[in-house]
């Protein structure tokens, strides 16, 4: 996965719903491990704070339970540290 940091989101980070309808399309497509952009909190290890980044990868799993996404490299982000999904399956949605 790639990742790097941002300086300013373009969406409202507390738009849950829509992040939510997005994952609930993630999910249905999740088999074909389409590639996606998901902006994410990543908190500092070592102290308070941390910084939003931008990772974009294939998806690999969606697990509800655990409260997580996995790319397909390993990577894992936790649901509750997105703020912005991005993939070619959303363009029907906006």
């Amino acid at each position: 996965a790639r990742t790097h940091p941002i300086l300013f989101l373009v969406q409202d980070p507390h738009d849950t719903a829509e992040l939510d309808r997005r994952q609930a399309v993630l999910l249905e497509h999740v088999k074909e491990q389409p590639e996606i952009t998901v902006t994410w909190f990543c908190p500092d290890e070592k102290k308070s704070g941390g910084a939003y980044v931008v990772t974009t990868g294939r998806l690999k799993k969606v697990d509800e339970t655990a409260g997580t996404l996995k790319l397909a490299d390993g990577m894992t982000i936790s649901l509750d540290e997105i703020v912005d999904l991005q993939c070619e399956l959303f363009q029907g949605l906006i």
